[in-house]
This record gives C-alpha cells, structure tokens and sequence, in this order.
C-alpha cells in the first residue's frame, strides 16, 4: 500500500478517534451526574437542558462530528477506492482533520463561537477544496475510472 494511501486512512482514523474521544468526555460529564441522582432520567429524557453547560457544549460538539466530517469520510474513502489516493488528498484530508480538532477545543474549552466559526469555516473550505480536486482528478483528469 502506497504512503499517501497509509496517511490518508490515518487521518480518517484521527477523525474516528476524535469522535470517539468527545463520546467518551461527554459519558464522564453525564453519566456520574445521573447516577449519583443530580440530574433525573425524565429530566432528560427528551432534550439535554438539564445538563450542566459543559455536557451540553460536549454533546453539541459530538453531534458536529456527523456534520462535515460525514463527507470527509465519504470523500477520504472515494479517494482510497479509486486507488490513486495522491499527496493532495492527504494534506487537505489532515488539514481538515487539524480544523476539525481545532473546532472542538474551541467547541468544548472556551465556545468562543466567532472562533467556531471561523474554525468550521476553514474546514468547510479545505472539504470543499478536496471534493472540488476529487472529481476534477476522478472525472476530468482521468476519465476512465
């Protein structure tokens, strides 16, 4: 398997372990506090405003996980399926995945939110750039895939 292939499955895994590591903050933020009974079930059974701000900000982040990052995936694995998974798949994948781990500091930690932004802003514009440069290489550039 060719390096570049290699760095680009490592930056998806990056954003899976990113994921998985929100998942895991948000489970220490809100199971203990159901548990020992400061937050009731029914209080949260239906929205997330009785958690402290901290949960909910943790949980608005993982939620964003499924936002950019799904065309993130669907774009890194097209590019792995075409087999021709290049140098500039592989910079703007990890520079997105830079961004996206960015945003979630910023998400979780302060929320500065025109920060947020320009953080999601950023990683809009890097996924956009990589789907732009995917189908200019999959259907213009070599178009007998």
């Amino acid at each position: 398997m060719p390096l570049t292939e290699k760095l680009l499955i490592l930056a998806i895994a990056a954003q899976v372990l990113l994921t998985l590591g929100i998942l895991i903050w948000l489970g220490f933020e809100r199971v203990p506090r159901v548990a020992r009974g400061e937050i009731a079930v029914k209080d949260i059974a239906a929205d997330r405003a009785a958690y402290p701000l901290r949960a909910r900000l943790l949980s608005n982040s993982f939620d964003n996980q499924f936002q950019l990052p799904v065309l993130f995936y669907v774009a890194a694995l097209l590019a792995l399926w075409s087999g021709g998974a290049g140098w500039a798949e592989v910079v703007l994948a990890w520079l997105f995945v830079a961004l996206r781990y960015a945003h979630a500091a910023v998400h979780v930690i302060s929320n500065r939110v025109y920060r947020r932004f320009a953080l999601y802003t950023a990683g809009l514009v890097v996924l956009a750039l990589l789907w732009v440069w995917l189908v200019l290489r999959l259907i213009i550039l070599a178009p007998s895939i």
